[in-house]
């Protein structure tokens, strides 16, 4: 089985088994207390926090360890917010960040909070001018993922940070994707990580706070990790965690250079391999390891489930592999195809002969469901000036398909009104026009639904 899904959780690295078999016979101990087992889980803990410390380029008296990198976001925003009070209750985020940080933003926003989200390009990039748009004088704290979890595009945080820092305006960078590869560039003020996103063991996270920033850690006082993360330390998860972060440091630069001409070979070749096909994120400016891409007519986890019984574990941001029903919130930010949406994440070590195997499969699997499904054969009857399909009660991809079928029925200039009620049209009838070089005239509600109109323009 070849794991392609890296960005949800890396597998256990190594160095991280030995670290934390190591770290069993002397980490269990209470490390508040002075007797021998308490000062060796001390010095285990202690060293830890050096080491983490280094990795992130910040002092030890920063780090804090959290019992997981959700934990982290929720605790940091929430303490920043806090202890910027006094300044207003303004929160900015941008609008592709993962759903930690957007649930923190909900929750503020249900307390009696304001949240701005910041738009992204077709890309998943923000514009550093869209944060400094968005800071106003009660702003209390501004939010910005180094790198996108789904699509792979970096932000470029050093330059979201020196407009925050210019505003007198905490920036909380959330680092869970890249970490792993490098430190994060500029003056940030706070910043969260998770652990198995880099191949140590899960339940574990960071939570970094600069000195200076101010920080109200809430709920009840606990004595330990400075007050902001309660409870008894779980030293040798926290010992394996530190372990293999500076493992997949050590090996970085030369990992980074092989994954990234794998992603460079699968994004060039998939559109040659599958017809209508749709490659997303930043084609330069993103993560070495990750790749994405939608294909059209394609029901996403149909599609999964192919490439499972081929030998290969993948994920999704189509709305049909979702419990929501609705496109990946970072797709929709972006305004990208959404329906057959595949997301490799390629772990380090990951095999150049998986990857090969991997094209090798990919056309039959989309062509297979999307025989399934009855995706359209091109049609050219000429008739109406104007169709109508109901999709009313159809999940992606089959308003596309039908759409896709009786476009040829329509002469240049007819136009097709496509009705539905699946959230993901909205996104995947713009991108269908734009991939087929059509029009797309925009939506009207319906009596049911919403009517999205596509001309014919050639």
């Amino acid at each position: 089985m070849a794991y392609f899904d890296a960005a949800s959780a890396a597998p256990l690295h190594p160095v991280a088994r030995q670290a934390l078999l190591a770290s069993l016979d002397d980490g269990w101990a209470d490390p508040a207390r002075l007797y021998r087992e308490g000062r060796k889980a001390r010095m285990l803990l202690d060293a830890a926090r050096e080491a983490a410390a280094e990795a992130v380029g910040c002092r030890a008296d920063e780090v804090v360890f959290t019992p997981s990198g959700t934990r982290a976001v929720h605790s940091g925003i929430a303490g920043a917010l806090a202890g910027r009070r006094r300044v207003g209750r303004h929160l900015i985020v941008s609008a592709v960040e993962h759903s930690s940080v957007l649930h923190s933003a909900e929750a503020w926003e249900a307390d009696g909070g304001t949240v701005t989200r910041v738009a992204v390009n077709r890309a998943g990039a923000v514009g550093p001018s869209g944060y400094a748009e968005a800071l106003r004088a009660d702003t209390a704290l501004a939010c910005l993922q180094s790198a996108n979890h789904e699509v792979g595009t970096e932000q470029p945080v050093a330059e979201v940070a020196e407009v925050c820092r210019a505003a007198g305006v905490p920036l909380l960078v959330d680092a869970a994707q890249s970490l792993g590869w490098g430190p994060v560039g500029g003056d940030w003020s706070l910043l969260t990580a998770s652990a198995h996103k880099w191949g140590g063991p899960s339940g574990v996270g960071l939570l970094v706070v600069r000195k200076g920033v101010r920080f109200a850690a809430q709920g009840p006082v606990d004595e330990r990790e400075s007050g902001r993360a309660p409870g008894f330390e779980n030293i040798p998860a926290v010992v394996a965690a530190v372990a293999s972060l500076r493992a997949v440091r050590a090996e970085a630069a030369r990992e980074a250079e092989r994954l990234r001409e794998l992603t460079e070979r699968i994004r060039a070749r998939v559109p040659q391999l599958v017809p209508d096909v749709e490659v997303v994120g930043d084609a330069g400016r993103r993560l070495p390891g990750i790749v994405t891409f939608s294909c059209l007519y394609v029901d996403g986890e149909a599609l999964l489930h192919e490439l499972d019984r081929a030998g290969f574990s993948v994920s999704s941001g189509s709305s049909c592999t979702s419990s929501t029903l609705t496109p990946s919130h970072v797709l929709k930010a972006m305004g990208v195809l959404s329906e057959g949406n595949v997301r490799l994440s390629l772990p380090p070590g990951a095999a150049e002969e998986d990857v090969e195997r991997f094209l090798q499969v990919l056309p039959g699997a989309v062509a297979g469901v999307r025989e399934k499904l009855g995706a359209p054969a091109p049609a050219t009857a000429v008739r109406a000036e104007e169709l109508v399909v109901d999709s009313l009660g159809k999940r992606c991809p089959i308003p596309v398909i039908e759409l896709a079928k009786v476009f040829g029925e329509v002469p240049v200039g007819g136009l097709v009104r496509v009705l539905s009620d699946d959230e993901a049209a909205r996104l995947d009838i713009p991108a269908w026009c734009q991939m087929r070089g059509q029009e797309y005239v925009g939506e009207e509600p319906a009596e049911r639904g919403t009517a999205y109109l596509v001309r014919r323009v050639g």
